[in-house]
């Protein structure tokens, strides 16, 4: 059973990279539209780290988080496959030397320079945040790391599922910690 759930995320992979008559997917492309930025660097740092340990099995876990996120994608810059097929390489040396010829390189990836990860793609721009009524959680919201304590009340006193506890109530208090929640006490 190791072995076929082994064979399927190669053969995954595979797919992702290469169509039915052994050429690399039209989608494969120098444009990038940035939706991947943030999956890509963080598997990077995390795989160089869970290498590093020899936690193998956590390496390709995320690996495999990457292949999910790509398949949602329509373009897959042609940079961020080669250095899927570079982190593949310790694990799958033969398909990522394979993969890695399709892809046009002359020499052998055994050369090539491990991926790096560029930080700065790593910040969250946005965080999720608990609104409540009275302690108790009535809704959440996606929100600007950092957005002020003012607008936290603004929005959390306009969300719809908050306005249903707070209908016909006096509102006493709104308590705000950005980047976590918003409690409004009304009775």
């Amino acid at each position: 059973e190791g072995l076929h759930g082994a064979n399927k995320g190669i053969e995954r992979v595979w797919r992702l990279i290469i169509d039915e008559n052994n050429h690399v997917r039209d989608r494969v492309t120098t444009f990038n539209d940035g939706k991947l930025d943030k999956i890509y660097n963080e598997t990077v740092k995390k795989v160089t780290e869970d290498y590093e340990a020899m936690r193998f099995n956590i390496a390709i876990s995320q690996m495999m988080v990457f292949v999910n996120e790509a398949y949602k994608v329509d373009d897959l810059p042609v940079v961020y496959i080669e250095g899927l097929v570079k982190l593949l390489a310790p694990i799958t040396p033969h398909l990522s030397e394979e993969l890695w010829s399709l892809l046009g390189h002359e020499h052998t990836i055994s050369y090539a320079s491990f991926p790096t990860y560029d930080e700065s793609k790593l910040v969250e721009d946005t965080v999720q945040i608990v609104l409540q009524v009275n302690g108790k959680v009535r809704s959440h919201a996606e929100v600007a790391v950092d957005m002020g304590k003012e607008d936290l009340e603004k929005l959390a006193l306009a969300d719809e599922k908050v306005q249903e506890f707070i209908e016909g109530k006096t509102v006493r208090k709104v308590i705000a910690l950005p980047g976590k929640l918003v409690n409004i006490v009304a009775n």
